[in-house]
């Protein structure tokens, strides 16, 4: 039985930076994947995407080029030979994850970790022990129990496509679905989002989720509310949707749902070493990522807090420098964590929403400067994408405790806002800060008319 100061299962982000931290330290570290190192981020998730919403906004750049005296046509768009290169660079991620690993001394095991007690673990024929055992397996897609779901594929079979379908039905409500949408139809595909309710992202900002809607449909997309279904048939070749209430919904090559994840703890045989797990699945941990059971941890998706690639990076290397540097209180505070959606316009956020600060500090206490406009990018192209930027103060102070925007560019300004959100700015921080011009982001530090919270926000 080998014997190991930290065993860490799961290959993805969390489970990768954790290790490569510890083995940093002088650690002896094991690390057990079954699958290709990077887990769903680089795989099946934030590194494809990305990719895939490059390719749709370069698409846009050629034709907004012809605006400014640019004699430019689109040619055919070859989505295999994306795939291809797209497929290509992810194996050189891999790769590099797996000389980063080596380099800091950290054992890579292929196969299916089982708990046999709370520190030790089973791969295939062969035990391993530690004391310290990290759980970042993360998470995978979930597919609806009806009739025929299996017609239809999640993000993991959207990576595997070789080519473009030409109708979609995207289903659900969140930042995977609003992003394969604007992707796929800013690359010509015709797209139908199908919403269980009326809005898309109900965890954002109300005034966010608004534009986007808006401007997704102004493109294109066609979005159907109110809308389950209970059944998939394939129809001539195409696939059919039947809905709850009856309609039915034909003729689409493909069908993606995206109607969120669940976490990858079923197969570890958690119950046998007594951690504690939501209904949902997901591992119960406390600020420093212990679970109930000492020595063993858990970081990223399977946590079920802030599902994102940074979280899982940054909880993962706090909990190694505690554990392997000394550093006794060394966690992640999870507050003011900023995203982006990489939707069509893209979306950036910091801090809480309107209805969330409106709930925690009463409306009287919540002033909003909100601002409107055009980008200067547009200036020729009267159908181009507004923006809007948001920030929520609360205090005599003006204490900025959200700062959101959508359109062009949000994905890369958001992160400087953060700091500062993160810092503890103020209102007169922001106006104090000299602008950049002319550039989208200085609207966030000119914002001068602002108006009262509204209570009944959501």
């Amino acid at each position: 039985m080998s014997q190991y100061d930290l065993i860490v299962i799961g290959g993805g982000s969390g489970g990768v930076a954790t290790a490569n931290r510890a083995g940093s330290y002088g650690a002896r570290v094991a690390l057990i994947e079954k699958g290709r190192m990077g887990g769903t981020c680089v795989n099946v998730g934030c590194v494809p995407k990305k990719i895939m919403w490059t390719a749709a906004s370069l698409h846009a750049a050629v034709t907004e080029a012809k605006n400014y005296g640019f004699d430019t046509h689109l040619g055919e768009f070859h989505w295999s030979k994306l795939k291809a290169q797209r497929d290509s660079y992810i194996q050189r991620l891999n790769a590099g994850y797996e000389r980063g690993l080596d380099g800091n001394n950290v054992e890579v095991i292929k196969g299916d970790a089982v708990f046999e007690s709370h520190n030790t673990v089973r791969v295939g024929d062969n035990t391993y022990q530690s004391t310290r055992i990290l759980v970042a397996t993360g998470g995978y897609p979930l597919v609806p129990a009806i009739p025929g779901a299996q017609l239809g594929i999640t993000s993991d079979g959207f990576f595997e496509l070789e080519q473009q379908p030409k109708k979609v039905a995207v289903i659900g409500a969140g930042y995977i679905a609003v992003e394969f949408s604007g992707l796929l139809n800013a690359l010509g595909s015709q797209v139908s989002l199908f919403l269980r309710k009326t809005e898309v992202l109900r965890h954002f900002d109300h005034s966010i989720r608004s534009v986007l809607m808006s401007e997704m449909e102004r493109d294109g997309v066609q979005i159907i509310k109110n809308t389950a279904f209970k059944e998939i048939i394939e129809d001539n070749k195409t696939l059919l949707l039947k809905s709850n209430n009856g309609d039915e919904y034909s003729g689409f090559d493909q069908v993606i749902w995206a109607i969120g994840r669940t976490p990858n703890t079923q197969t570890l045989n958690l119950d046998n070493v007594g951690v504690e797990t939501t209904e949902s699945g997901h591992i119960t941990v406390n600020k420093y990522q212990e679970t109930n059971v000492p020595g063993i941890f858990a970081v990223g998706d399977i946590t079920g807090h802030h599902e994102l690639t940074p979280v899982a990076i940054a909880a993962g290397r706090r909990l190694a420098d505690r554990l392997f540097n000394g550093q006794e209180d060394r966690h992640l505070n999870y507050e003011n964590i900023p995203t982006v959606i990489f939707s069509h316009p893209p979306i950036g956020t910091v801090g809480i929403t309107e209805h969330e600060a409106v709930t925690k500090f009463g409306a009287h206490n919540v002033k909003v400067y909100e601002s409107s406009f055009k980008p200067m990018h547009f200036a020729f192209n009267s159908n181009g994408a507004k923006c809007l930027m948001k920030l929520i103060v609360t205090g005599p102070e003006e204490k900025v405790v959200g700062c959101h925007g959508i359109g062009l560019g949000m994905d890369e300004m958001m992160q400087g806002f953060a700091v500062a959100v993160r810092m503890g700015a103020t209102k007169k921080d922001f106006d104090d800060t000299v602008a950049i011009h002319p550039t989208v982001a200085e609207e966030m530090v000119t914002m001068k008319i602002s108006r009262a919270a509204i209570p009944s926000s959501n």
